[in-house]
């Protein structure tokens, strides 16, 4: 152990040697020698190579490496050699080696006159091999990420590549070689021999632990990267560093998050700042939401002139009111706020809710600025502003300005923006799913996605929590928690706004590659987050991944009295990475004694539409009672013989009956046919039955998002 310290040590040392004769020198990425002393002390493994000034030195040194040579100009200025003429590939002899070394230092001069010319760099040439890339890119908010992807002249054009937060471990860096579309090209294909995963993987963990290990590095590439039966080796590298230091947000512990936000989310005394009697107005929404919603704690309507305001006594500050107040909802113009929220901290209010917009979205970033240097002062957590406030149900509290809501459920959902927050209370109320909390966080200028997560983790009201969000403020603290609470409770997020990183140059491959939603989409994934591709699947995630159990295995069975249902079920689970099992001989004939001759076993069953109420009771039975079935998706045709309510009872009863015998498997229908359908599928969701008529996707993606958090949480 300490043999690994040790040399850990040595390699940072080496690091911070090289970077600190960058930054003298006033450059913005590494030379060649600089890179090849780099790799070395990283245990990043490359070709053998010389730097060398003189045609004839070029020369020699090739004939000690052995032919073939590549050679590359090596110049501070000039990043991408390709493109300045300044490489050669397969230089076979010493007089090509002469002639090569004065081409290129030409061709770079003509790219760049002003480029410092330091040398060529003579490399041993690789042979055979699959070329890919690793590399390494910051981005604005998860900060370092490792990248794998098919490298060389591909890179760019297939853009197959995927990224993790790092540093990454073995099991990580094995999950990166099968996370890219290509995967089946490194198990080897049409005759070519698999690559060294082994090999592969520890490359990219160094290049990981070395980004994470000098945080000035900001772009790195090994492309391409030879990957082969005995190893893998990096024949070209770039590195491109920013001494700019970047200032940290504040990230509370975890304590103080949870010691703030409790009294947040769960006050005992309300102050309503901007209170008003007059109908039409915020603070009239606001305060008649908490009265009339059943809030038992204090509410402190505030106001300069008012003495009462809806029969309750109000005060001209917070600081008049006497006693505790754990949170202030502000209702007043966005001008007023600082002055009030100052005298919310000199009151020593933990939380306030800041409702009032023309803040930030508004161009007024010194506006923005002001109230959160106030909220540090005074250690007061900001939510927002430009909200529509919040909801919590088991407090009947509604601090919000926006309709009353009081289903209680087990979901928890918040949104950046207040329309979709409305849409999360229709839904809710339309569906009758309930809810333990709806959240909008607007801005963000303090609490934001992670101090949700940290509290609901922790909230025995919540069994599911769901986010629509435009953006992170601090995407790797999010994914740190989102990886710890999601092997608790599910994690749905809903990322709007598919962009790109920025229009910023990139100086590297992998910087051109890191598409924002890409990015997004990669590290969810390592954090464990169900991710939902609109907002139809955010609030039917929410809604449904409380209902179902979770499965105990990958073996999924579709029973359908429709044969075209049970082609788009199919479809639907290989969409959503659900295993359909392989019948088994007895299984399959089991299943057989109930369908007619003209049936289908295997998998989908087929029962086929004109079977009576019964067949549906015993392949369901069936279904269920074998241990090697997990999951079943149930496919009904509406006909005369057995009509959807029918339909609906006789597999409740059945699932009721199992469910009695401690058999709980997830089980969701799809249900096709007349308006009927409609009140058969909602009987049997309120059986705990995940059903929806008119869609065979709906259904088919719960239950894929159920196996999603399943794997994520280590349940399968």
């Amino acid at each position: 152990m300490n043999g690994h310290v040790d040399v850990l040590d040595d390699a940072r040392t080496t690091a911070r040697r090289i970077l600190d004769a960058v930054k003298r020198d006033g450059r913005t990425s590494l030379t060649a020698p600089e890179a090849r002393e780099l790799c070395e002390a990283w245990q990043i493994p490359i070709p053998k190579e010389a730097l060398a000034t003189t045609a004839d030195e070029a020369a020699e040194q090739a004939a000690a490496i052995g032919f073939p040579v590549v050679l590359k100009i090596v110049s501070p200025q000039i990043l991408h050699k390709t493109e300045a003429g300044g490489v050669l590939v397969g230089v076979k002899s010493a007089d090509d080696v002469r002639a090569g070394f004065k081409r290129i230092v030409e061709s770079a001069g003509r790219y760049d006159p002003k480029a410092e010319i330091l040398g060529v760099q003579v490399q041993q040439m690789l042979v055979g091999g699959q070329e890919v890339i690793i590399g390494a890119v910051t981005d604005p908010s998860f900060g370092k990420l490792v990248a794998f992807g098919l490298g060389g002249v591909l890179v760019e054009v297939l853009k197959d590549i995927t990224f993790r937060l790092a540093p990454v471990d073995h099991d990580e860096a094995l999950s990166m070689l099968d996370g890219i579309q290509a995967a089946a090209v490194l198990h080897g294909v049409r005759g070519a021999p698999p690559v060294d995963r082994t090999a592969l993987a520890q490359l990219i963990v160094q290049v990981s632990r070395l980004v994470d290990a000098v945080p000035e590095i900001v772009e790195l590439d090994l492309n391409p990267v030879f990957a082969r039966t005995d190893g893998a080796i990096a024949a070209d590298v770039r590195v491109v560093v920013d001494f700019e230091e970047k200032e940290a947000r504040p990230r509370p512990a975890k304590d103080a998050i949870l010691a703030k936000m409790n009294r947040i989310m769960r006050p005992d005394a309300v102050a309503v700042i901007g209170a008003s009697a007059e109908d039409g107005k915020i603070g009239n929404s606001v305060m008649k939401n908490l009265i009339n919603g059943g809030y038992k704690g204090k509410i402190y309507p505030i106001h300069p002139k008012a003495t009462e305001i809806l029969g309750l006594k109000a005060y001209p500050s917070v600081k008049d009111v006497p006693g505790d107040i754990d949170v202030a909802v502000f209702a007043i113009p966005a001008k007023f706020v600082a002055q009030a929220l100052t005298e919310v901290g000199e009151k020593k209010i933990p939380g306030a809710v800041l409702i009032p917009s023309g803040f930030a979205e508004t161009g007024n970033h010194e506006g923005q600025d002001e109230i959160i240097a106030i909220g540090r002062k005074y250690d007061i957590r900001l939510m927002g502003p430009n909200i529509y406030g919040f909801y919590y149900t088991p407090k009947n509290l509604c601090a919000t300005f926006c309709t009353p809501f009081d289903v209680q459920g087990r979901a928890a959902l918040s949104s950046q923006s207040g329309g979709i927050g409305m849409a999360i209370i229709g839904f809710s109320r339309s569906t009758k799913m309930g809810v333990s909390a709806i959240v909008g966080l607007g801005n963000k200028s303090d609490i934001d996605e992670d101090d949700l997560l940290t509290f609901f983790e922790q909230d025995d009201a919540t069994d599911v929590i769901a986010m629509h969000l435009e953006d992170l403020k601090d995407g790797r603290a999010f994914a740190e928690v989102a990886k710890e609470v999601s092997k608790k409770k599910p994690v749905v997020v809903l990322k709007a706004g598919r962009t790109s990183l920025g229009a910023r140059a990139a100086s590297s491959h992998t910087g051109a590659l890191a598409g924002n939603d890409k990015v997004y989409d990669d590290v969810l994934r390592q954090s464990g987050v169900i991710r939902a591709k609109s907002l139809q699947d955010l609030l039917q995630f929410a809604r449904g991944i409380p209902v179902l159990p979770a499965p105990k295995g990958e073996n999924v069975v579709i029973i359908t009295g429709a044969g075209g249902s049970g082609v788009l079920l199919s479809d639907a689970c290989v969409d959503n990475g659900l295993s359909l099992m392989t019948m088994p001989a007895d299984l399959d004939a089991a299943f057989r004694k109930f369908i007619p001759p003209f049936g289908a076993a295997g998998n989908p069953v087929d029962i086929t539409g004109g079977e009576p109420p019964t067949t549906y009771r015993n392949t369901v039975k069936l279904g269920l009672e074998d241990d090697r079935i997990h999951a079943l998706i149930l496919g009904y045709w509406h006909t005369i013989i057995t009509p959807p309510m029918v339909f609906a009872k006789v597999i409740t009863e059945v699932v009721d009956e199992m469910r009695a015998k401690g058999i709980n498997k997830p089980i969701v229908a799809s249900l096709a046919g007349d308006v009927q359908v409609e009140e058969a599928a909602q009987y049997l969701y309120d059986h705990g039955i995940v059903a929806y008529p008119y869609s065979t996707e709906t259904p088919v993606a719960v239950l894929g998002a159920k196996y999603r958090w399943a794997r994520a949480a280590g349940l399968l």
